[in-house]
């Protein structure tokens, strides 16, 4: 029997190990989606009004985009053997230091953006240097920022919800670009960038090296320390510009609701595509496919009329089923008696 799981575990996969690692998130998507389109009327039906796109699929892909940011940066957290549980936090902190300085109309955008993403990567670095620099483990480092972050937010807003109607800043998270709302262009463009900064230098190896094995990595001449500090920023970084989707999203700054559980579906949406919390190597576009795979899925239970509060458990399961699938020992024992039976 051993001998048998062995044999299946250890089976060379037909497609290359990125592709193979697409193949369950994709094939769970795809079954959503036809649920959907058998079971849900109007879930395809796409309208071009006034020159652009409106539909549930349009909609999955603009309130999905905060999750894809928060995605990028966790993908390569978790690739060094990291977690940040902060990211929800520091979406509220931007969202309130943005909203707080376009309160007034003719204010600056780009000062409100710039000082929000600057204390967003200050907020990044903090947990970067707490990890690399203190050696504290990553989910009590980033923990720390989790439970305080949402403080520093209510301080900046002064316990209040600040609405703005600025122009510029409404428009990042309820224009439009090219027939489709504009946080799907900042997306678009955060994964062009992060896939070549890691697919196309070495910073990719880098990553994954320190997360297969650090001490091996340091022996090769890599400086674990430095890699770890600058993917911690650079998750702060896609944690402000997610909160400048939110708040600009609802015109405002909900410091108590803003990214709120966001973290924990970036993490799932970050495992459900293929990259292992132990670290090593990783699948950027495994976890934009989890992203859109956990926002169908809320999509789907909301058009359904599921109540808002046992939605999680949905998404429990799920989750629990693609990662069984994806593992080899289960589809092994899965495969075992079909074997036999046809031995």
């Amino acid at each position: 029997m051993k001998a048998e799981y062995a044999t299946l575990i250890n089976r060379k996969p037909a497609l290359p190990e990125g592709l193979a690692k697409l193949v369950w998130p994709v094939a769970a998507l795809t079954l959503l989606l036809v649920f959907n389109a058998i079971f849900t009327p109007g879930f395809f039906r796409v309208e071009f009004r006034d020159g652009y796109l409106y539909g549930s699929l349009i909609d999955i892909l603009n309130h999905g985009s905060k999750v894809m940011l928060l995605a990028l940066g966790m993908t390569l957290v978790i690739a060094t053997g990291g977690v940040d549980l902060s990211v929800g936090a520091v979406m509220a902190v931007s969202g309130a230091i943005a909203v707080e300085m376009v309160q007034d109309p003719t204010a600056s955008l780009a000062a409100a953006v710039a000082a929000a993403l600057s204390v967003s990567v200050l907020a990044g670095a903090w947990n970067g240097a707490l990890v690399s620099l203190l050696r504290i483990q990553p989910i009590i480092a980033t923990l720390i920022l989790m439970v305080a972050g949402r403080g520093v937010a209510q301080l900046i807003t002064k316990g209040f919800i600040p609405i703005t109607q600025h122009e510029g800043f409404t428009f990042i998270g309820n224009g439009k670009f090219l027939a489709l709302p504009f946080p799907v262009t900042i997306v678009a463009i955060m994964v062009l960038l992060t896939w070549a900064a890691t697919r196309k230098t070495a910073i990719g190896l880098f990553i994954e090296s320190v997360g297969d094995n650090e001490k091996a990595s340091h022996f090769a001449g890599i400086n674990a320390r430095t890699v770890k500090f600058v993917v911690y920023t650079f998750s702060g970084f896609c944690a402000g510009l997610a909160g400048l989707v939110a708040a600009s999203n609802i015109k405002a700054a909900d410091s108590n609701n803003a990214g709120l559980f966001l973290e924990l579906d970036a993490i799932i949406a970050v495992v459900v595509g293929g990259t292992a919390l132990t670290g090593g190597r990783f699948n950027l576009p495994g976890a934009i496919i989890g992203s859109l795979l956990i926002q169908t899925l809320t999509t789907t239970l909301y058009m359904r009329n599921v109540n808002p509060f046992v939605i999680p458990v949905y998404k429990a399961v799920v989750v629990l089923a693609v990662c069984l699938i994806q593992s080899p020992v289960f589809r092994a024992q899965l495969a075992a008696p079909f074997r036999r039976a046809a031995a």
